[in-house]
């Protein structure tokens, strides 16, 4: 199965367009002001509109309120809430009733334990994103260059729909896939020159890596 590719933390026309023309199925814009990729919603909804209709539109929210939500939404008319704070069952189920978006709900892992987390989201949230936990003193929820140890997604249904969050780049992508069956790919800091700096070369560099590893499996399938 060929994964969704998601490059969030977007800023820059040359960004977004060049990541959705090298194959990003989602671009994801943080309303987060702690974060060095917040950015307001009317400027990222100029961004959108440069590839709306071409990739799905994300607008990532920490604990927002609905006030937040609305204005964001107006701006930026996104496909998908993706909800990266510590929103409870009834808060999506709230957001959902009230906004009618699809939401992919994050969580942060770091043991297999912390996987039990998604049990009480199930049937609410549309999709999950699994991240690496923050380090300590961190405050963000996610960008943090971190990742964590793949393996104990093995715990997981088969059946459970996730974008793999958290450290991932050029280097790792493919053992990332191999590990993990992961259904999408979420990247930031992978494709960055510095924190909120996206790099157009390694932006290049990551689908480079793709488009290899999906050449290899389209062969491996044919013989």
């Amino acid at each position: 199965m060929i994964p969704d590719i998601k490059i969030c933390g977007l800023k820059t026309p040359e960004a977004i367009d060049l990541a959705v023309e090298r194959g990003a199925s989602h671009v994801g814009f943080i309303f987060f002001e702690k974060s060095p990729r917040h950015i307001d919603p009317l400027t990222a909804g100029a961004l959108a509109d440069r590839v709306r209709g071409r990739a799905k539109i994300v607008a990532v929210t920490v604990n927002a309120d609905n006030e937040e939500l609305e204005e964001i939404i107006a701006f930026l008319k996104p496909d998908i809430l993706q909800l990266h704070g510590a929103e409870t069952p009834e808060r999506v189920l709230n957001i959902k009733a009230v906004f009618g978006l699809p939401v992919m709900k994050a969580f942060s892992v770091r043991v297999k334990e912390d996987l039990r987390k998604l049990e009480a989201h199930e049937g609410l949230a549309d999709r999950y994103l699994l991240d690496a936990k923050a380090p300590e003193h961190s405050d963000l929820p996610g960008g943090n260059g971190v990742s964590f140890d793949w393996t104990i997604l093995s715990a997981l249904d088969a059946n459970v729909d996730y974008m793999l969050s958290g450290g991932l780049n050029k280097d790792n992508v493919v053992e990332a896939l191999s590990v993990t069956k992961a259904r999408g790919l979420d990247l930031s800091s992978g494709v960055e020159s510095a924190p909120g700096v996206k790099d157009l070369a390694k932006i290049n560099a990551f689908f480079d890596v793709i488009d290899q590893w999906r050449s290899s499996v389209s062969k491996g399938v044919k013989s």
